[in-house]
């Protein structure tokens, strides 16, 4: 298991298995360190107001507080920020899929519309990094070439990939201890991988199978086509793949730590858990690309409570702490 806080390396076995660490970003003590410093750090944005944890922070559960992701300059962005618990895990990074790498992703995001550098302007900006006080010699010590773009983002991921979640009161349940979860969300358990049909998109440990394929996994359920015209709809994963299949599609989010992630989906659109268990129960929305695994579970009122129940054992007890910065 993976600490965030304690960075601990080696520990128990986790439920989620064995992460993949390229050989050319291994994890160091003390380059996850200096990665926390940086990801609670505003000046690493274009214009000082922006940190990678503006839009990961603890009271949305690691994922975005708004709708829509803000960026700097308060600019609105396209898409809802998702929940940052076991991102290390996954296989494919952003709604649609399109980095490859969880360093693509984060080297993506700091020079593209989330913290406004500028692709152009990577190595300038580590240029103003390297320049405060504390930063070059801490770089010194992990980077042997000091303070470069590449050595920003590697430091960024290294922590990024010790945020793990996998001590839930579901795992705990699921572990032995049955008290861990209640009798209503037990019932709820029952129902999710029942009647609900939750595990054909949702399977544990990760509760989304988009961890267990290579390429990830992406649906179309209907969010976001009731509002927008055919021709204006966010297309998601097509935009990726060119496929008229993947219309709409978007990758299936983990249900860790999903009550304390509101709002829901890609565009944020649902503000209430209930309401999103409803939503995906009941079909999702019709329109010429749903998924064929979303029909309507006919749920009664006091089902989807039950529902409700389970996904609030699987909260994250973890939390982020903001360092002292340089």
């Amino acid at each position: 298991m993976l600490v965030a806080v304690a960075f601990l390396l080696v520990a128990a076995p986790s439920p989620l298995g064995a992460m993949k660490i390229p050989d050319d970003n291994p994890q160091a003590p003390e380059k996850i360190a200096l990665g926390e410093q940086l990801w609670f750090d505003k000046r690493l944005s274009v214009d000082g107001t922006r940190a990678c944890y503006s839009c990961h922070q603890n009271e949305d559960g690691l994922g975005g507080h708004d709708p829509l992701a803000i960026g700097p300059g308060e600019k609105k962005l396209t898409r809802h920020s998702p929940v940052m618990w076991n991102v290390g895990f996954l296989p494919r990074w952003y709604w649609d899929g399109r980095a490859t790498t969880l360093e693509g992703q984060t080297k993506a995001a700091w020079g593209g519309s989330n913290m406004g550098v500028g692709n152009d302007n990577l190595e300038a900006k580590a240029k103003t990094i390297e320049a405060i006080e504390g930063y070059k010699t801490q770089f010194a010590k992990v980077f042997p070439d000091g303070v470069t773009a590449a050595n920003v983002v590697k430091a960024l991921v290294a922590y990024e990939r010790t945020l793990v979640c996998d001590n839930t009161a579901y795992d705990r349940f699921v572990a032995g201890e049955k008290k861990a979860l209640s009798k209503q969300a037990q019932s709820g358990l029952a129902l999710f991988t029942g009647k609900a049909g939750c595990t054909g998109c949702h399977p544990a440990p990760f509760f989304s199978a988009a961890y267990e394929a290579p390429e990830g996994m992406y649906y179309n359920a209907g969010v976001g086509t009731d509002v927008t015209p055919e021709d204006k709809v966010d297309v998601g994963r097509m935009s990726v793949t060119k496929k008229e299949s993947d219309w709409a599609a978007f990758k299936v989010p983990s249900l860790r730590n999903v009550a304390k992630s509101a709002p829901y989906f890609h565009d944020g659109s649902v503000a209430k858990l209930e309401d999103a268990v409803r939503f995906m129960a009941a079909g999702g929305r019709k329109n010429k690309n749903v998924s064929e695994l979303l029909v309507d579970k006919k749920l009664s009122a006091a089902e989807v409570k039950d529902l409700v129940a389970f996904l609030k054992s699987l909260d994250c007890p973890g939390v982020l702490k903001a360092p002292k910065l340089p």
